[in-house]
């Protein structure tokens, strides 16, 4: 009610203050303190009584967008600087750290109409300025300024009003504030190391994963700028090269804590002030150097291995103790940073304190029937690789003069008796209702390399499956294959093994470790390529292009800007601790060094074009064409929530899309003559996806059509599609044996100790399951680290929310963007509805775990669906 009452008398007033020659207006600003874990007590607002109305503070300066400068013809007038005056509201949450101030203008009529302005900092503080609103301007009402960027010491910083403009349609006087912006964030003529104040998006390939300095085990080779290894660029650092390669790029050493997590990024890509502490607090027990050793100090002192069931399901709830050891005491140390020594057990403390996943809150050992097996393939973490089967038997597409004979050995007559009575294999094919989870092709080549790791034994899986009359699918063969013995040149060792029941014996125990070893391929397959490549990595380019060609008040940026937020950080932050060499992910998953190598061979095919739902399922033949359908597509099984949800989600996003982009393309000639847009899709092709630049797929970006479906594209693999497989990580796979990402032995044998352990069953059995996947070490950091890939922060903004209200001045905009958010909700309480829905038996499963990973959330504005892992609502970008 204050906020409002003085905003309602400060409107009141700016009348009588346009004739005195001044308008009144407000600034949000925010405090460092809140945003920089680095800078804990020193506080620009704190001080801020010190500069008020003061010229060595904060200026502000208006610049018009119809009056020209008289020394300047070309540009706007500029007014008089304006200062912070005294604050008038001070939010109540602390957390927040917001502030607002009033700022007083002296401009009249003869200066027209803001379009800009600029700002000025010579105070010995950054700030972050969140916004500035001017009330009452004649000719105009309400003109806002939405900045949401870091002000650093001595440098003028422009800011355009909220309005929309395409290149040729943006006021004359505004024009070359509008380029020399754009030239400062591409940088092109900077070299050298960037520092935290650079604000420059350029280029590079991913060539600091390795730490060739460190000797020839830390070594990985360059990604991207080869047709050999090809990959989406990254955001450029110009660290130093190393001594040992000078094509590599140096690193920031990990146990220098603070300055490992300050990988450069331009600065506005920053985490918000909510978003970093969130990351930091939950992740720095995972990925520094400080979690590590105590993880290594816990399983050093206990069994290597674990040995039952029960113990990993001691692992949360706090089961799980810290020994006493000094080293822990040491590690304290070396964290510089209180907060975090906060956060760090002591000897008899709870370890992990891991909540309980929700694949078995409800049913412990629901996850090892065959049914949720194979719901997980339609619902789980990674439903975006299952096929249809299109002929019989499977065909490998690997080279045959290089890999010899890698077409499936799964025979009709070993698949019959699980099929329907009275159904052939040839009706079940024709009635498309065989499917396949196929990682054949995308391991064989690696297994040799892959198999000489330590504590690796990996097969290449191929799973044959069934779809039943009720919706669901059964399992009806595993085939697990080797390079043969003699030589990849001559094909595979492969062994096919039919489905068995717990109550058939060893028969049962052989079949459970089938899927086990079928979970790692798909385990390693969803981090690898439908996680990291496929949505991280992919949209990086995107974002520097958008910056560097778009301006932002372009409507293409203002359309996508909200999904690229906080990627180029994660990304970088992925880099420091996550994909290097020796880093999280080499730890856990196993192709281990390997990983980010066959990453680049799977790009070598990715199309853009195939990245949105309704192609990526005909591409699958999990769908045919249907124009009858509003989405374009019909599904060929029914109840498959992934796809479900997501199609409509697709289509609505598709919707809001075509009705933003044609209040500025009436037409695709306006498109055509727009050249920021022209350069944007061409550094998008030519640079950031440089090594596929000669592709013919790419569109030419020559009609409104063709933008609309890039623009729904890159929402939707910045928004739904990371979120249905990222945000499940901790549900599904929080219970390793779920989901392992490792296999160490090969199947037991007849005569062999683990087949007779086998035989006995009961706990002897289950050891043998238990030391075969994810040992003892990998489990307790995998699942660390996936809890902090699964949860949502604590601002998070969601799919058809903005985190400014003000992001357009365009009412058009405002009215399609409302009916947006509007679909959305509806979405909401479709798909509870259909999860109530006893007849769609994927929607929840044996483990009673309904699927909500594509549910929007965009109804939840408190940020309270932020606070744990909800496995559920749909972030606008790749933010962790």
């Amino acid at each position: 009610m204050l906020w409002h009452g003085f905003l309602d008398r400060l409107t009141g007033k700016n009348k009588e203050a346009w004739k005195e020659g001044r308008i009144r207006g407000t600034a949000v600003l925010v405090k460092p303190d809140v945003l920089d874990i680095g800078d804990f007590h020193a506080s620009f607002l704190d001080g801020v009584h010190n500069i008020l109305g003061k010229k060595d503070g904060v200026s502000f300066h208006l610049v018009s967008a119809t009056a020209p400068d008289p020394n300047n013809g070309r540009r706007g007038k500029v007014g008089r600087a304006a200062h912070l005056e005294e604050m008038v509201v001070t939010l109540k949450s602390r957390a927040a750290g917001e502030s607002v101030f009033k700022v007083t203008f002296d401009w009249d009529a003869s200066q027209g109409i803001p379009g800009a302005v600029v700002v000025r900092n010579t105070y010995r503080t950054e700030f972050l300025l969140k916004t500035l609103t001017l009330d009452g301007v004649p000719g105009k009402g309400t003109v806002v300024f939405v900045a949401n960027s870091w002000i650093y010491r001595g440098a003028d910083r422009v800011f355009f009003a909220n309005d929309t403009y395409l290149p040729s349609r943006m006021p004359a006087l505004l024009v070359q504030y509008r380029q020399e912006e754009l030239n400062n964030l591409r940088g092109d003529s900077t070299v050298g190391q960037y520092q935290e104040h650079d604000r420059v998006y350029r280029y590079d390939f991913y060539n600091d994963l390795g730490e060739p300095d460190s000797g020839e085990k830390y070594a990985r080779p360059i990604l991207g700028g080869s047709q050999e290894l090809p990959y989406p660029r990254r955001g450029r650092t110009g660290r130093p090269p190393t001594r040992e390669d000078p094509d590599s790029e140096s690193r920031i050493p990990l146990y220098l804590v603070k300055k490992a997590l300050e990988i450069y990024v331009p600065r506005d890509e920053r985490f918000g002030h909510l978003k970093l502490s969130d990351f930091l607090g939950y992740s720095l027990k995972a990925i520094t150097e400080a979690i590590l050793p105590i993880i290594r100090t816990y399983v050093d002192t206990t069994p290597k291995e674990f040995d039952s069931f029960r113990d990993i399901y001691n692992l949360y709830d706090g089961l799980l103790k810290v020994p006493h050891t000094p080293q822990l005491a040491e590690i304290k140390k070396r964290i510089p940073f209180e907060f975090v020594k906060s956060i760090l057990p002591v000897a008899g403390d709870d370890f992990l304190n891991l909540p309980l996943p929700q694949v078995i809150k409800s049913d412990k050992f629901a996850w090892r029937t065959d049914e949720e097996f194979t719901r997980e393939m339609l619902a789980g973490v990674n439903p975006v690789c299952i096929r249809r089967v299109t002929e019989f038997p499977v065909k490998s597409t690997l080279d045959h003069s290089v890999y010899g004979d890698q077409n499936s050995k799964i025979t009709k007559d070993q698949i019959q008796p699980y099929l329907e009575e009275g159904l052939t294999v040839e009706q079940a094919l024709e009635s498309n209702r065989l499917f396949i989870l196929d990682h054949h092709d995308n391991f064989m080549p690696f297994l040799e390399r892959i198999n000489k790791l330590e504590g690796n034994y990996i097969y290449a899986s191929r799973t044959l499956l069934f779809l039943k009359s009720d919706g669901t699918l059964k399992p009806l063969a595993i085939e697990l294959s080797l390079p043969h013995p003699d030589g990849i040149q001559h094909g595979a060792k492969s062994t096919v093994y039919p489905p068995a029941s717990m109550a058939d014996g060893v028969d049962g125990q052989i079949w459970q470790l089938a899927k086990a070893y079928a979970c790692v391929n798909d385990s390693a397959w969803h981090q690898l390529i439908s996680h990291w490549l496929n949505t991280h990595a992919v949209i990086e380019p995107f974002v520097i292009a958008t910056n560097r060609q778009l301006s932002v008040v372009h409507p293409v940026h203002k359309l996508l800007s909200p999904h690229y937020r906080d990627t180029m950080n994660i990304n970088a932050l992925a880099r420091t601790t996550l994909i290097n060499a020796g880093g999280v992910f080499e730890l856990t998953v196993f192709p281990g060094k390997y990983a980010l190598e066959m990453s680049s061979v799977v790009y070598k095919d990715w199309k853009l074009t195939e990245q949105g739902l309704p192609d990526d399922l005909v591409k699958r033949g999990m769908a045919v064409r249907d124009q009858s359908s509003p989405y374009g597509v019909r599904l060929l099984i029914k109840d498959y929530p992934y796809a479900v949800d997501g199609l409509v989600i697709w289509w609505t996003i598709e919707r809001w899309v075509k009705e933003y982009l044609a209040i500025y393309y009436p037409n695709d000639g306006v498109l055509r003559d727009d050249k920021e847009l022209e350069e944007w899709w061409k550094e998008v092709r030519d640079v950031g996806h440089g090594d596929l630049k000669d592709k013919d797929w790419w569109p030419k970006m020559k009609t409104v059509e063709e933008l609309a479906k890039t623009c729904t594209t890159i929402i939707w693999v910045a928004s739904a599609l990371h979120a249905a497989v990222n945000f499940g990580q901790y549900p599904y796979a929080g219970y390793l044996p779920n989901r392992p990402t490792v296999s160490r032995k090969p199947m037991p044998v007849k005569g062999s100790d683990e087949y007779k352990a086998l035989v006995k069953g009961g706990e002897e059995a289950d050891r043998v399951f238990i030391h075969t996947i994810t040992s003892q070490f990998q489990t307790i950091l995998g699942i660390t680290l996936i809890e902090i890939l699964s949860k949502h922060a604590s601002d998070e903004v969601y799919l058809g929310q903005r985190d400014t209200a003000e992001w357009t001045s365009d009412a058009k905009a405002l009215e399609a963007f409302k009916r947006f958010g509007d679909r959305l909700k509806e979405i909401e309480q479709r798909i509870l509805a259909m999860n109530k829905d006893p007849t769609l038996k994927n929607r929840n499963g044996p483990v009673n775990m309904p699927y909500m990973l594509l549910y929007p959330n965009t109804s939840d504005v408190t940020g309270e669906i932020g606070l744990g892992l909800k496995g559920m609502g749909i972030p606008n970008s790749v933010s962790i």
